[in-house]
């Protein structure tokens, strides 16, 4: 069996430094790389008890998640967001704990977790209020795609995509242009609306209400009914943009359905660039999030609150950039 001195012989590093290496302590990054390279040439895998009571730590990390949709982990936001930060904790030997979505985000759940004895929480995409807030639990916890006003979220910019979208549909003719939201007691969809508003007006265009339509959580069957309510108007728009992929493919399949055509008669645009985006016909334009690295990035705030824990009520954010992917549902009018 490979112990630490094993590591401590084939790095050519102390006992003490590789300690503090597999614990994710203050190292040089030079001599973290090397020891973990012996880690990773030697197979070693750390003694988890012996290490709990070396460390005074669970090397668990909770993930609360909720969606509305029943899709759980196979949710394409959810499911390469965790990726990136299952990526990253891996690396400090952290397991995820997931609990289950039908908990819900309850002090139950938290409590659930402590009894747990997990080191940290991320949050992943809870709607409305979060009773950790609440419930006075003292933990290191991050939030993903979460309104702002918590102490470290991690967040597209969803506002920065909505102009993306909607200046490229301006660049290519379009003024008439409609909006299928995301439900409006969600982070992204509030500031994705947000967005589309201010570009609008930054265009000089109207932001006319009948253009506006609720798609509710994303989902196919919400874009479907919002698209059917956009075709049954006497002036139809150009171009539709919608808050989030499921809704924008929905909308492409109703408009073909009515006998018109997509992007010769109404241009289409999502949100978020899930894998089912560039298969569809026509392949679909749209915002790109760094699903993964929006996961990285929630994982390093949450070790370094974890390792700091006099610091882990700081408020701490961070926007990660979108970018616009250009496929051929989208066409310039003559």
């Amino acid at each position: 069996m490979v112990t630490i001195y094993d590591i401590a012989k084939h790095s050519g590093y102390s006992i003490a430094t590789v300690s503090k290496a597999l614990n994710n302590k203050n190292v040089s990054e030079k001599a973290r790389l090397k020891i973990m390279d012996a880690v990773d040439e030697l197979h070693y895998t750390p003694n988890s008890s012996a290490r709990t009571l070396a460390t005074n730590k669970s090397w668990m990390i909770g993930i609360v998640f909720d969606e509305n949709l029943g899709f759980g982990l196979a949710h394409p936001f959810f499911s390469q967001v965790i990726e990136g930060f299952k990526k990253h904790v891996e690396l400090y030997n952290y397991d995820l704990l997931f609990v289950s979505r039908h908990m819900g985000l309850q002090q139950e759940t938290y409590k659930h977790l402590l009894h747990r004895g997990v080191d940290g929480i991320a949050v992943i995409q809870s709607f409305g209020d979060d009773e950790l807030r609440k419930s006075n639990i003292s933990i290191p916890s991050v939030y993903i795609d979460r309104p702002t006003n918590e102490p470290g979220s991690v967040y597209s910019d969803n506002r920065s995509g909505s102009r993306l979208a909607v200046n490229h549909l301006v660049e290519n003719g379009h003024t008439k242009i409609a909006h299928i939201m995301g439900d409006q007691t969600t982070y992204a969809g509030i500031e994705r609306a947000a967005g589309f508003k201010d570009a609008m007006k930054a265009h000089g265009l109207d932001v006319r209400k009948d253009y506006l339509v609720d798609g509710g959580y994303y989902s196919q069957a919400g874009g479907r009914e919002a698209m059917i309510r956009l075709l049954a108007l006497d002036d139809k728009p150009t171009a539709v943009y919608a808050a989030g992929d499921e809704m924008a493919i929905a909308a492409i399949r109703v408009i073909k359905e009515s006998g018109l055509r997509v992007p010769e008669d109404i241009s289409v645009i999502g949100f978020d660039d899930i894998k089912l985006a560039q298969h569809i016909d026509p392949p679909l334009t749209t915002v790109r999030q760094d699903k993964e690295l929006i996961g990285q990035q929630a994982a390093i705030m949450l070790l370094e609150k974890i390792n700091n824990k006099e610091d882990m009520d700081k408020d701490v954010k961070k926007m990660v950039p979108v970018s616009l992917v250009k496929r051929q549902s989208v066409q310039r009018l003559a």
